[in-house]
């Protein structure tokens, strides 16, 4: 082996090493921050809930005097759009939002939830 197939190795190891403590450290940033969902109807909050605080599954019917709904399913850490009569159902296939800055819109019944942290793990893609 060379000394200069020496030296290529040595950088490629080095390359990793600090790598990987870099995901370390970028995993742990976000860890024991609490995470709350939001419900917004008609650009109004209408229910917050700290998702790390609820111990038990629980359901929640939104609905209107023209008979739109959704149901939300809360669970710990995560929470979802799990049925509308909206005719598209987009809202409802979006599935599970359990990370700062997940959004679930449901457009046709102006129905919105956002999950927020302290810190929001937003790139130039999803801003």
């Amino acid at each position: 082996m060379k000394k200069g197939d020496k030296i290529v190795i040595i950088i490629v190891l080095s390359l990793l090493v600090v790598s990987s403590l870099f995901v370390l450290i970028y995993r742990n940033a976000n860890k024991g921050k609490a995470l709350k969902a939001k419900v917004i109807k008609n650009q109004e909050v209408i229910e917050e809930f700290d998702l790390d605080s609820i111990k038990e599954p629980m359901e929640w019917l939104i609905h209107d005097e023209e008979w739109h709904y959704n149901r939300v399913r809360i669970e710990n850490g995560r929470i979802r759009f799990s049925e509308a009569n909206c005719p598209d159902l987009v809202c409802v296939n979006t599935g599970w939002l359990s990370k700062p800055g997940d959004i679930a819109v449901c457009m046709p019944h102006n129905i919105l939830i956002k999950i927020e942290g302290e810190k929001e793990n937003l790139d130039e893609l999803s801003y």
